[in-house]
């Protein structure tokens, strides 16, 4: 399963992800076939981490994976403190402006082999980022591969109770779009209820700034 979902979706290397990370601003959805649009929140991705990030920050331990860093911001941050941190994902231009801001990073899926497996103290899924590869069970075993036994998860999820495996397009305002590709979205007891079968403990929850976020713990 780890290897069929190995490929980075080319959707993320579209002209319309690109260009907004460049320009640091939107708008740019998600868009379902029937023209559902979920937005994405590229100024905040492209700014100094606010005080929902710094939630997250503050529980790190160790070394750190952020596995879709997007741009950079809490990676960066990381470093900057001195912390040992990796970003990885799947665009070209995510990487660049990371390490521009000062952060590691590697163009490259977290299915696909990484360094360190097995050695990373605390992992990040945030920024909506539990759904990459549409399949939530695959992504958490494959995160639990990544850290040490014991090693901790810091999992944003949607703001409302949902638990949705759909396909996607990124695309801008004016129609563009790059290919689909399978997503997820879970609300944090889906998470939860997803999680603990693979071997991950609940370490905490909390709300800011809106955002809910999940602690799970590797057994």
């Amino acid at each position: 399963m780890v290897r069929a979902l190995s490929a980075a979706p080319a959707a993320w290397h579209a002209d319309p992800y690109t260009d907004a990370l460049r320009s640091g601003r939107g708008p740019l959805f998600l868009r379902r076939p029937d023209g559902w649009l979920l937005p994405l929140e590229v100024e905040r991705w492209c700014a100094e981490p606010d005080l929902a990030d710094r939630t997250v920050l503050r529980r790190c331990r160790g070394a750190v994976l952020d596995i879709g860093c997007g741009p950079g911001r809490l990676v960066a941050a990381l470093a900057a403190e001195g912390i040992a941190a990796l970003g990885v994902d799947v665009s070209p231009e995510a990487v660049r402006r990371t390490r521009d801001w000062g952060g590691s990073a590697l163009c490259r899926s977290v299915f696909d082999r990484l360094p360190g497996e097995g050695r990373w103290d605390t992992a990040l899924l945030v920024d909506g980022n539990v759904g990459i590869g549409g399949d939530p069970a695959a992504l958490l075993a494959r995160v639990a591969q990544l850290v040490v036994p014991g090693g901790l998860l810091l999992a944003e999820t949607a703001p409302y109770e949902i638990d949705e495996r759909i396909r996607v397009r990124v695309a801008d305002a004016s129609g563009a779009a790059g290919g689909d590709f399978p997503w997820a979205r879970l609300g944090t007891n889906a998470l939860l209820s997803c999680a603990r079968p693979l071997g991950w403990r609940p370490a905490g929850r909390w709300t800011a700034a809106g955002r809910p976020f999940v602690a799970l713990r590797r057994r």
